[in-house]
């Protein structure tokens, strides 16, 4: 099979995704081969690749946003026929039995393993994944329209709730690519007012054609103070502006898995009157559940700029660059 292998963490710049031609993998117990469509291109790729995220072993590849068709299932695996759509996110399997995962966090399961950086992701024609960590697509999406729901649009979901805005609430977005376009779709449908922040003159138009109430840089006098926010560019200078801009009671979730060092905050101005900063890590199942079911009721509309598979380091490069309005999807069948 092809496939896009990262044998050595480099930046993107020098091209260190490598094309490869592998054996199919069989599945196991409980698991399934997918034959994938399409694999979106997300910043965790990019962090992966890149060396900054601890833990992933090499050779490795990449891609945890993933389309494809069950080809074959190994022993025990009747969730899914064979032919039947699915899609892979970022969670790959967690052990079930932690006190997190019997409290409904197995997204901070201790012996979580995730895709495209504990086990081989989409980045290839096929993959191997647990059946039970797969989702059942709704059938509003097309391929390509359905990947960036599966970790753009699950992480933004979890971030959105994390920041605590309500119905009818404002709610700022600092930086606006593939998560963020997804994420504004989902506070619209709850009735709230959008205020997102972005250095990128062509993501603010998507902003405003998505339904921002207001646009500018960080360096614009925002008219009110926010509920809520969700940063997801990983710059962590953002963080104290975005606390200073929270009104009382109000909390910033951070979205990102990589977050450049986050600068001294002042007691007072920052987090005084019950301001709450919050990390976001991964997501659960049942917030991937959550978030399809709505984007088939809102009905959510992902942009999308598609690259062939091999040209999987040139996409990353433009996601780095913010040059991608919208999500990058690779497409390999």
């Amino acid at each position: 099979m092809r496939a896009m292998m990262l044998k050595k963490f480099a930046p993107v710049e020098t091209v260190p995704l490598k094309p490869v031609e592998l054996s199919v993998p069989e599945p196991g117990a409980g698991e399934v081969r997918v034959r994938v469509r399409v694999c979106g291109v997300c910043h965790t790729d990019l962090h992966t690749v890149e060396g900054e995220l601890p833990g992933a072993k090499l050779p490795r590849i990449p891609g945890h946003q993933v389309v494809g068709v069950v080809e074959k299932r190994g022993k025990d695996a009747e969730r899914f026929q064979e032919g039947e759509r699915v899609g892979a996110a970022w969670l790959y399997s967690s052990c079930g039995r932690c006190e997190f995962c019997k409290r409904g966090d197995e997204n901070l399961c201790l012996q979580a393993r995730f895709t495209g950086f504990h086990a081989h992701g989409g980045f290839a024609q096929y993959m191997i994944a647990p059946e039970a960590f797969l989702y059942a697509l709704p059938p509003e999406f097309t391929d390509i329209e359905a990947a960036p729901l599966l970790c753009a649009g699950i992480v933004g979901y979890r971030s959105l709730r994390l920041s605590g805005v309500r119905e009818g609430q404002r709610l700022g977005l600092f930086g606006f690519g593939a998560s963020a376009h997804v994420t504004i779709q989902v506070a619209r449908s709850m009735g709230c007012e959008v205020f997102v922040f972005s250095r990128s003159a062509a993501h603010r138009k998507l902003a405003r054609e998505l339904g921002a109430a207001w646009v500018g840089t960080i360096n614009s006098k925002l008219p009110v103070k926010l509920h809520g926010s969700v940063i997801f560019a990983p710059a962590g200078e953002l963080v104290p502006e975005a606390l200073r801009l929270t009104e009382r009671g109000g909390a910033v979730a951070l979205a990102g898995i990589y977050m450049t060092p986050v600068p001294s905050l002042d007691y007072e101005q920052h987090l005084y009157q019950e301001r709450a900063l919050r990390s976001v890590a991964n997501a659960t199942r049942r917030d991937g559940e959550e978030l399809l079911a709505a984007a088939a009721r809102i009905p959510i509309k992902t942009r999308t700029t598609t690259f062939p598979l091999e040209m999987a380091n040139e996409a990353l490069l433009l996601v780095k660059q913010g040059e991608v309005n919208g999500a990058a999807v690779l497409t390999v069948d």
